[in-house]
């Protein structure tokens, strides 16, 4: 091996590296719609090169939709960071969903609302033990609707961090968004930031907080999934 060799191979994996950094990898969920997407495109683009040109837009705008962006997560005591990107919807005192039996006592609700731009995989927003995930049939009425909330189809986790607090965050199904995953499940261990589901097109994410809790974002404010902090928490005692 001459001495060029260990340069040129370091030169290789630094342009990898500054690859997967500019072009994030693609959630699991959408492969099967990426790889249909793909044949679609090869078997159109024999027929006709023009509509194979569209089709090649409509795979690589589908490999942008489910990408999930590697995410720098605050790692600091007493804090609950963004579930999901997207926008602030509401802001509001509400009763957690029943099926999580949390209670009938008002939890801090920050809603937010994601577009068929935003990035579309969830993330725990703190670290724990999830204590129950429900799914819920429901409604798919827009999920910029307050009451999407109470109607609409969901995935719910309550989530008890590793402070004592008690969390919960919902997937709410929209209008467009009829397909929830979600990967955890009872007794799991999560930390915080982690990728734990995802929704197909268009969708938003409740995360209920202790009353007392601090919130830091207000409605119209842009979030980042697993690095903007929502709010903090109250002492757990």
């Amino acid at each position: 091996m001459t001495a060029h060799q260990p340069k040129k191979a370091g030169a290789l994996q630094h342009a990898v590296e500054l690859t997967k950094s500019i072009i994030p990898p693609v959630h699991p969920g959408g492969r099967p719609f990426i790889l249909g997407a793909l044949g679609t495109t090869l078997a159109v683009r024999l027929a006709s090169k023009k509509a194979g040109v569209g089709a090649a837009v409509l795979t690589a705008w589908l490999a942008w939709f489910f990408r999930e962006p590697k995410r720098v997560t605050p790692r600091r005591p007493g804090i609950a960071v963004a579930p999901a990107d997207g926008t602030v919807s509401h802001i509001i005192e509400a009763v957690p969903p029943a099926e999580l039996d949390l209670g009938d006592e008002p939890m801090l609700r920050v809603s937010v609302f994601l577009s068929v731009f935003d990035v579309h995989v969830q993330r725990a927003p703190g670290t724990g033990q999830v204590v129950r995930a429900v799914h819920k049939k429901g409604q798919f009425l827009s999920a910029d609707l307050d009451e999407a909330s109470e109607v609409n189809e969901r995935n719910s986790l309550h989530l008890r961090t590793d402070e004592g607090h008690d969390l919960a965050v919902v997937q709410i199904a929209g209008l467009i968004a009829r397909r929830i995953i979600c990967h955890v499940s009872d007794g799991d261990k999560v930390l915080a930031g982690t990728t734990y589901g995802l929704i197909r097109f268009g969708s938003r994410v409740d995360l209920y907080v202790p009353t007392g809790s601090r919130v830091l974002v207000e409605p119209g404010q842009r979030t980042i999934g697993g690095e903007t902090v929502l709010a903090e928490l109250p002492s757990a005692g």
